[in-house]
């Protein structure tokens, strides 16, 4: 069960004008789900996305980098779940062209005007006769009130859909954003193992819409990570219409800062909702790093507390055996951090726990208050570093059985 996490109902996901999704079953890779996803988007949106740093990236991933640098007006998105069409070579990506060619023939537009995205196996190939054919009744459900539908139709071991949505007043006119998400496992920032879609019907330039995609995933999806891999599909796309009738073409724009930060507070919602669904996860862990030179450093060793195996399975267990935080702190990689200026407490709620200082042990320390805080589902490690002003976050969760349980069982 996930962390403190439940999906939106229906009608707490806003529509948002110029944008309608369709869901299908095509039995991609098995029968009786839905995993089939269409976006059909009005003429006049501008749309932006960053992508997976992986180098053995998905077929997809190369073709919608291509389709968005080419210049044209997208209008369609096609999202599959099942197979990922990574590691397929030349034939996956004549696979993804065919998948974007049989949308733009369903909804006369060009083929390049479609951003194709997989989720699912590596190394097997996708069965795009399948999705042509669940195609016609993706189309048939489009409508601008299907994001839930469509956040549950693009999970994988996902065991809820990720949704989320805010609405904010600009000028006396209302700006919706609403975005949906899916991921669990294989995650690590640049970007995580997921996909994430958001949309707003506020007006957006493109430089505007490109330099807000990058910064709103800095601030959310590579914030995140549940084992550490880098996947091969991480795609987060944002799609902006334009019909709410407030346009913005630089960010000294009146109400921009409202708007980024509706957007940005939807992108978080949407990571958050991955770590805390992360495969096996009973615990939602906060590391908060301070006191760093940059915010670069602070991230570094927020990552490593995030990727330890050890420290996972500790939090799992409830057990304080806290050693493993410094360690982890000191192999991250600052090669000059003066360790008898770091300080780490936890923290649940109100209760907060000074465990280190001075180069050890904190000298009121009592290991039964530590355990008392990593009992807890939500919990905060606080890093202050001592060495300057920046900070920064990384969201993890616990190792759990079913982690491995989860992922020995993934193809079956």
């Amino acid at each position: 069960m996930p962390v403190n996490y439940a999906t939106p109902a229906v009608d707490q996901l806003f529509p948002v004008p110029g944008v309608r999704l369709g869901v299908a079953e095509a039995e991609i890779r098995k029968k009786n789900r839905r995993d089939l996803t269409l976006v059909a988007l009005d003429a006049g949106c501008t749309v932006a996305g960053v992508f997976t740093l992986n180098r053995f990236c998905a077929a997809p991933v190369q073709l919608c980098r291509k389709h968005l640098a080419g210049g044209k007006e997208i209008r369609a998105l096609v999202i599959n779940t099942g197979i990922a069409n990574a590691g397929t070579g030349e034939p996956g990506r004549q696979t993804a062209q065919a998948s974007c060619a049989a949308v733009g023939e369903l909804l006369g537009i060009a083929a390049d005007q479609v951003l194709p995205f997989s989720t699912g196996v590596i190394l097997e190939p996708l069965p795009v006769d399948r999705l042509k054919a669940g195609l016609p009744a993706a189309q048939a459900d489009l409508k601008a009130d299907n994001w839930h539908a469509a956040a549950h139709a693009i999970m994988t071991t996902d065991t809820v859909a990720k949704a989320a949505s805010r609405r904010v007043t600009v000028g006396g006119k209302t700006i919706t954003v609403s975005g949906i998400s899916k991921g669990a496992g294989m995650i690590k920032p640049n970007m995580a193992t997921m996909l994430g879609f958001l949309a707003t019907d506020a007006g957006i330039a493109q430089p505007l819409l490109d330099k807000l995609v990058r910064e709103a995933a800095d601030a959310s999806f590579n914030c995140i990570t549940v084992d550490g891999d880098t996947s091969t599909n991480d795609s987060y796309v944002m799609i902006a219409s334009g019909q709410s009738g407030v346009s913005f073409a630089a960010e000294s724009d009146a109400g921009w800062a409202e708007v980024k930060a509706a957007i940005i507070a939807v992108s978080v919602e949407l990571a958050q909702a991955i770590v805390r669904d992360g495969e096996g996860a009973t615990k939602f862990i906060t590391v908060a790093v301070q006191g760093g030179k940059t915010i670069e450093e602070c991230r570094q060793v927020g990552y490593a507390i995030g990727h330890s195996p050890l420290v996972k399975t500790a939090f799992f267990a409830s057990d304080p055996n806290l050693g493993r935080i410094l360690a982890a702190v000191g192999y991250a990689g600052i090669a000059d951090l003066d360790v008898d200026g770091v300080k780490v407490w936890l923290a649940s709620g109100e209760n907060s726990v000074l465990v280190a200082e001075n180069g050890g042990r904190a000298a009121a320390y009592q290991e039964t208050d530590g355990a008392r805080v990593m009992a807890q589902a939500e919990i905060t490690v606080r890093v202050d570093l001592g060495r300057g002003a920046a900070q920064a976050s990384v969201y993890t969760c616990d190792f759990s059985y079913d982690y491995v349980k989860i992922n020995a069982d993934y193809r079956s």
